[in-house]
């Protein structure tokens, strides 16, 4: 299977996954973002935008993967996540 179906199976098998805590959900975040879209841009979100400034930092946290690497790094956590 090549990296793009795997990815994209992983991301069906992570909303399938039992409730994770917060810093585990942004890393995903982050690289699926850092994936998909590459690295952040814009301006940070707010200091009351507490939410989005958290989804800001994770995928800032990712900046200068390339988005096979970040497609990789993604697999190998919801890999890691599903078998507990």
């Amino acid at each position: 299977m090549e990296l793009r179906e795997t990815f994209e199976s992983a991301t069906e098998r992570a909303k399938k996954l039992p409730h994770q805590p917060n810093d585990v959900l942004l890393e995903l975040y982050g690289l699926f973002k850092q994936a998909t879209t590459g690295d952040v841009s814009g301006e940070k979100p707010g200091m009351f935008d507490f939410k989005g400034a958290a989804k800001y930092d994770a995928w800032e946290g990712h900046r200068g993967m390339t988005s096979e690497e970040a497609m990789q790094a993604y697999i190998e956590l919801v890999d890691g996540l599903a078998a507990g």
